[in-house]
């Protein structure tokens, strides 16, 4: 795996986003190339690029059963949009069962530790089992998102998930973003436009307020980083 890390990330590193995913299909089987999508701006703009090739690559996302309306909505409108389907994990029944009978519907207002049970049930076990068989792992994420992801490299080794992770839009700016979803007419989540900038489970997502960082509206009532656990594993950068 040492020799395949190397390999990719000599390739991938300087090449653009689409010729990126471009040169991991000719590498790879479909089944050993997995996309987490959260339908996030940076996602869809992925999205589009899969789309638009027609790449055999896999689409995920995580539904952790709290999620917005305008969320699934958008899911459906992207299926359609790039002809794709995004194939749908959720969490353990038992698992929410379990956790909403010993501490009720709203225990992760209640401590941070308790959040991020709630996170790590919805969101890191459903990944877990996503990834199962995968090589590479495609994620939407950018370095400028937050203080915790400007450490990031463009190709990491996830040493906890054993997987080559590729964050192929983590150089691009907010911008840049912004001007290629408008220029492409890449299909983004209504929310949006009603100040979400970074939208998660309805319950731990409110709009922004002029001037606050684009992650705000996350786990507001935390003083913590923002991150629910899915990119939190030990990053080894070879």
């Amino acid at each position: 795996m040492n020799d395949l890390f190397a390999s990719l990330k000599e390739e991938l590193t300087h090449l653009s986003t689409e010729d990126g995913l471009k040169r991991l299909c000719e590498k790879f089987p479909k089944e050993n190339i997995k996309f987490s999508s959260a339908l996030g701006e940076e996602d869809q703009v992925i999205t589009h690029f899969i789309g638009r090739n027609k790449l055999p690559i896999s689409l995920f996302t995580l539904d952790t059963g709290r999620l917005f309306q305008e969320t699934y909505d958008l899911i459906d409108l992207t299926n359609k949009k790039y002809g794709v389907s995004i194939d749908v994990y959720f969490p353990d029944h038992s698992d929410i069962e379990k956790l909403v009978k010993e501490k009720g519907p709203n225990s992760f207002y209640e401590s941070v530790e308790n959040r991020k049970e709630c996170c790590f049930l919805r969101k890191v076990k459903p990944l877990r089992r996503a990834l199962e068989g995968a090589t590479v792992w495609i994620t939407g994420l950018r370095s400028s998102q937050s203080d915790h992801r400007q450490s990031f490299d463009v190709i990491e080794w996830d040493d906890d998930l054993k997987i080559v992770k590729y964050n192929p839009l983590l150089k691009w700016t907010y911008d840049e973003m912004q001007a290629f979803i408008k220029q492409n007419n890449v299909p983004i989540n209504g929310l949006h436009k009603k100040g979400f900038t970074s939208i998660g489970c309805a319950p731990c997502t409110r709009a922004i307020t002029p001037g606050e960082d684009i992650r705000a509206g996350r786990w507001w009532w935390e003083s913590s980083h923002k991150e629910c656990g899915l990119h939190e594993t030990k990053q080894v950068q070879k």
